[in-house]
């Protein structure tokens, strides 16, 4: 990883925030340096196992109906991988998908009227890299809530 250093001027202020504006004298500037990491995209991305470096990749795709019970279902699956030393990616959020439904609200005297209704599926994505057995066994062991649906792939 590469450390890149950033400069910060302060501007002079007087009390209250404002510029302080002299005719010739010039104010003190201090610079600030702050070192911080420059991560490359190729090196978070995951190799799948068919490659050179033979690493597997376990993702596991979440979906539910409501978005704050699939976050807490989603943190607990990342808080039981973390815990077992696990190589996490994630998690993404996919596409809402919505579907919309049209109906009559009434047959007969008011026809042309129409109800419509959605319903809305919230999905995550989670990428698990070179799992040992203890986190998977971890995983499979999990007690999530009704109505989150997971998917697990080896890849």
């Amino acid at each position: 990883m590469a450390t890149k250093e950033v400069k910060i001027k302060k501007s002079a202020t007087v009390s209250g925030g404002v510029p302080q504006k002299t005719g010739k004298a010039k104010a003190d500037v201090k610079i600030k340096k702050i070192k911080t990491k420059v991560v490359s995209l190729k090196e978070k991305k995951p190799v799948r196992a068919g490659d050179s470096n033979g690493q597997v990749v376990l993702r596991i795709r979440v979906r539910a109906y409501e978005s704050k019970i699939l976050d807490a279902s989603v943190k607990q699956i990342m808080d039981t991988a973390v815990r077992y030393d696990a190589v996490i990616m994630g998690p993404v959020p996919l596409p809402t998908e919505i579907k919309k439904y049209t109906v009559n609200r009434s047959p007969f005297i008011y026809k042309n009227t129409r109800e419509q209704f959605e319903i809305r599926v919230h999905k995550r994505l989670i990428d698990i890299i070179n799992p040992n057995t203890k986190t998977v066994e971890a995983l499979t062991n999990l007690s999530l809530p009704s109505g989150v649906d997971i998917d697990v792939k080896m890849m």
